[in-house]
């Protein structure tokens, strides 16, 4: 162990004493001539919130000062939310006057406020989160400014007139921020001039960008891709699964396929086969690939383009599993009994050859008892029947255990051949459920054989919600006149699934699953077992799919490590940065997730704009002080203003999600509305009601409203005519 670790695990094992430099030399045995070392332990443990100095000299870990190291979410009114490290903590508020200069996405040092029960002060900014933003160039007075689009980080960057590279007033550019001046505007530079603000595309791009995504690879790291995926695969070392039928079902449009399966009878048993894509064989930690890999940390999907996580050369090519084609493999063989029970289970390092490449669609039809795709796949087709049953019998089993099924829309946004933006209603087919079985089944197997081994590791977590919530939602049904049980001290995912079960196909079955999935805590990734609630499992990770995830690719390092008997060497290589890097990929997730949601909801407000008037059903998906939100079946989602509803004045219950007036609007509630038009500026579409008199319309604000044409310069990036690969499999 380093000097930098030693002082580390001295000052947590210490009991909360906060200890000098000369004490720590003492406690380790340092001699003097390795002081510098200490003195530069402690910065580097200091800077990356790891340790505490007390101002007196003295430094003890943040818990142990009574302070907490986290993320700043901010608000464009002002205040902030702390997102503390680690898993067991909530949210802390942090108002204005406690910011003390730090910015959304910053990571702080914070203290609690006493007397208070979730407010905190800052007392360090550890690093900034945001290096650049984008926003539009205003020339004022002057001076150059650059607006950021996102109204939580600043108000305005200052531009220096030498550093804006020719942007004029109205340009969306991207700059960099260079300084960060007490109590006055950031300064920056101007790093990418994007276009007009307005235009469609460019406003696409700005949002990517204010989430630091970008298209283009280091050329080290592309590099290093070509040279790797260069190599031919043998079986040498391997288990040649190559005479194994092994398929691939994926969205129409996918890419990159970093799992397959197999599947056939053992006597009553079923032995099922996932087989995943060796990314670990190909990207070494600590090269090229890898530091770009962990900083992006996840692909990002978007209607009309993916960022990924590794470069074509591995992502399309040597790791993906593609029809006919010797790959290295990770497999994952399951023994599993009639009653979905899994018997044994064995990973190993194997070579495939996928036989077919298939799609959701075609499997969906196949399984449905269409006689042409039979026919078409009738090599694979037996097998294909065999999985839906087996699909069935592990959805059973999952339902016993109470895996919490709630039916959470997902819009699959595309571009036809012309151009058009496509968003059809939601459907969760039932191929998409047997490919999201047998993967929770790989994850389960695979985590809980890592936690035998003892060895580090990063576990998918998903914690049980808390009392408080849970007790609002019991109040919310109670509301709707619905009679459940959940304990709010010790809930069980079984309580939760038989409330969804007794409100499957009513009325207020959507509101219900709005309303649960609210009370949920959300996942994450951790360097400890803390189970999966949500799936009700108690061992759990993601193991499947490190093309575009890189706590996949983290765990398959340490599988192989395992698996070669280098346990050992696991435990010195990764029980370090364990936890840093869990928290860093829970991080680009929600970046990811965030981007993804925002770009389509510009892909949404340009798709109602072209149907300002029509009538549409819809559900009330949300309500407010100032209006109703309604979701249509396609998962768009609109407001009605208050002023547009029918009467005078309406009381705004919180805790029952009601609206209160001359009509009653619930969650759930089926409505019939209007597209009036869309706000730009929140990047939604504006609704009134339908069987109502026709209100005035709301005139549109922000940004520019036709938003919405233009042909894309050539080059920005990797685009593809159609949508992606889907994102139908849910983030379990």
């Amino acid at each position: 162990m380093n000097i930098k670790e030693e002082i580390a695990r001295l000052l947590e094992e210490d009991g909360g004493h906060a200890l000098t430099e000369r004490q720590i030399c003492e406690a380790l045995k340092i001699r003097p001539f390795e002081r510098g070392k200490v003195k530069a332990a402690l910065g580097g443990l200091e800077r990356e919130g790891r340790i505490f100095e007390d101002g007196h000299g003295g430094y003890s870990t943040p818990a142990a000062a009574g302070a907490v190291t986290g993320t700043i979410r901010a608000n464009e009114r002002g205040f902030a939310f702390l997102t503390p490290d680690g898993a067991a903590e909530g949210d802390l508020f942090l108002p204005k006057q406690s910011l003390h200069g730090a910015l959304d996405g910053d990571r702080v040092l914070a203290v609690r406020v006493k007397g208070t029960e979730d407010e905190a002060r800052v007392i360090k900014i550890l690093s900034r989160g945001r290096q650049a933003v984008a926003g539009t160039f205003e020339r004022m007075g002057g001076a150059c400014y650059v607006v950021p689009d996102m109204a939580r980080f600043v108000q305005r960057i200052f531009i220096p007139s030498s550093l804006t590279m020719g942007a004029k007033s109205g340009d969306k550019v991207v700059c960099r921020i260079t300084a960060y001046p007490q109590g006055k505007a950031p300064n920056g530079k101007v790093t990418e001039v994007l276009g007009k603000s307005g235009d469609f595309f460019t406003e696409e791009l700005a949002i990517i960008r204010n989430y630091g995504l970008y298209e283009e690879f280091p050329r080290e790291a592309l590099e290093e891709a070509d040279k790797v995926a260069a190599e031919n695969v043998t079986p040498y070392g391997r288990r040649d699964l190559r005479g194994l039928t092994t398929i691939t079902i994926d969205g129409d449009d996918t890419r990159d396929i970093d799992d397959a399966v197999s599947l056939e009878r053992e006597g009553e048993n079923y032995v099922l086969g996932v087989h995943i894509a060796d990314v670990g064989h190909y990207v070494a930690r600590g090269g090229a690939l890898d530091r770009e890999a962990y900083v992006r940390g996840t692909s990002v999907y978007f209607p009309d383009r993916v960022l990924r996580m590794l470069p074509k050369a591995l992502s399309n090519g040597a790791c993906s599993l593609n029809e006919g084609e010797d790959r290295y493999a990770l497999s994952c063989i399951m023994t599993i009994a009639p009653d979905g029970e899994r018997l044994k289970s064995e990973i190993f390092e194997s070579v495939i050859r996928s036989d077919r490449r298939t799609t959701y669609k075609e499997i969906t039809v196949l399984v449905k008892g269409d006689k042409g795709m039979a026919e078409k796949y009738a090599s694979i087709a037996p097998m294909c029947m065999l999985m839906k049953e087996l699909c069935g019998i592990l959805t059973a089993r999952r339902e016993r255990l109470g895996n919490i099924d709630m039916s959470v829309k997902e819009a699959h946004i595309s571009l036809d051949e012309r151009g058009e933006i496509v968003i059809p209603d939601y459907e969760r087919t039932i191929s998409e459920r047997m490919i999201e079985q047998f993967m929770i089944t790989a994850n389960e197997a695979v985590a809980e054989r890592m936690e035998r081994e003892g060895v580090p590791f990063m576990f998918r977590v998903h914690e049980p919600p808390l009392p408080e919530r849970i007790a609002n939602f019991l109040s919310f049904l109670s509301d709707l006149g619905i009679a459940a049980r959940v304990s709010e001290d010790d809930p069980q995912p079984k309580q939760f699934e038989k409330i969804l079960k007794n409100t499957e196909g009513k009325p207020c079955e959507g509101a219900v699953n709005k309303v649960m999935l609210r009370t949920m805590q959300k996942a994450k990734y951790f360097e400890r077992n803390l189970g999966h609630f949500g799936i009700a499992s108690g061992c759990y990770c993601h193991f499947t799919s490190p093309i575009r995830r890189y706590p996949d690719l983290f765990i398959h390092r340490i599988i192989k490590g395992v698996l070669h008997g280098d346990r050992e060497e696991m435990k010195r290589i990764y029980s370090p940065v364990a936890a840093e890097e869990a928290a860093h990929c829970s991080l680009c997730e929600r970046n990811a997730d965030t981007a993804e949601r925002e770009v389509d909801d510009l892909y949404k407000v340009v798709y109602m704009s072209d149907r300002v008037g029509n009538t549409y059903p819809a559900t009330v998906s949300g309500v407010t002080a100032f209006g109703v939100f309604a979701e249509l079946d396609n998962t768009i989602e609109g407001l009605i203003r208050l002023e547009k509803l029918p009467g005078g004045s309406y009381e705004y219950i919180e805790d029952k999600f009601t609206l209160k007036g001359q009509r009653t609007f619930r969650l759930g509630d089926r409505i019939t509305i209007r597209v009036d038009g869309c706000d730009w500026g929140n990047m939604r579409a504006e609704f009134s009601l339908a069987d109502e008199p026709e209100a005035k319309p709301h005139s549109a604000k922000g940004r520019h409203a036709g938003a919405k044409g233009g042909k894309r310069e050539e080059g920005r990036g990797e685009r593809h005519k159609n949508s992606p690969k889907t994102r139908g499999r849910r983030k379990k």
